[in-house]
This record gives structure tokens, sequence and C-alpha cells, in this order.
């Protein structure tokens, strides 16, 4: 199988930094990485700027990783939490991600992103949110 890990996704509606700091003191997370909005999109909305974008936290042997999603108040479809499945084929996670789809919804198709990975966002038929993330090969 192609999947390398799957990972819970934590959508806060921008209390991210709070998580951040809240799950170090409660569960000794480490914060492995933290990338804003404006970070990655300089033209982003002044508002959105200083919102986290993606952070991958270490608990333990685990790994969590949270954003703001498109901000204060905005429920993502899907609802907060997500698996994010990522991938080592592009062909096995596109068959999968339509697997998945089919008597789902696709929330946002898959496309090319900025950190150089497949990307979408599938609910399936059970309301599940799945988020794919394949690294492109250079």
């Amino acid at each position: 199988m192609t999947i390398r890990t799957a990972t819970p996704y934590l959508i806060l509606h921008g209390a991210a930094e709070k998580a951040v700091a809240f799950y170090g003191q409660a569960l000794g997370a480490k914060t492995h990485t933290l990338q804003r909005f404006g970070d990655v999109n300089g033209s982003c909305p002044v508002a959105q700027r200083n919102l986290v974008m993606h952070a991958e936290l270490r608990v333990g042997q685990a790994q969590l990783m949270l954003s703001d999603g498109p901000g204060e108040g905005a429920i993502p479809k899907g609802g907060p939490v997500s698996v994010a499945l990522d991938f080592d084929d592009e062909a096995e996670g596109r068959r999968s991600f339509e697997a998945l789809a089919k008597g789902g919804q696709v929330i946002e198709p898959l496309f090319q992103a900025p950190w150089g990975a497949l990307f979408g966002v599938v609910q399936d038929a059970f309301g599940i949110s799945w988020m794919f993330n394949c690294a492109l090969k250079a």
C-alpha cells in the first residue's frame, strides 16, 4: 500500500496558536512545523496573514496536525477533524480519492499545492473528511 501515514488534522477556527500552546502544556507536544498563511501567500487578506495555515506537533512518537482553517467561526465541511493521508504514489492517491468520493462529496479537488504536492479533500459517504497529500516527484 502506498499510504505512508494517516494523521488526525484539527481545524480550529482561529484558535490554532492557543491550541499549540495548550497541547504543549497538556500533552508535552513539541512544535515541529508552524506556517502562517502570510508565509505561503503574501497576497492573502491582511486579517488572515497571521493565522496558522499548517502546524505539525509531535506527541511522543505520534504526530498531530492542525490549522486555523479558513478563519474564525468558519466550520469546514466534514467537521473540525479530518484524517490526513500521505501517499507516496500519485496514481494510487488519485484512485483512493475517487473511491472515497463515490457517494460522498469532493470538498477540494486535487490540485498542485504550493508546497510541492498533489492535495485535495473529500468527504466520504459516512461524513468523514479525508485530506490527500502526495509529494510530487521532481
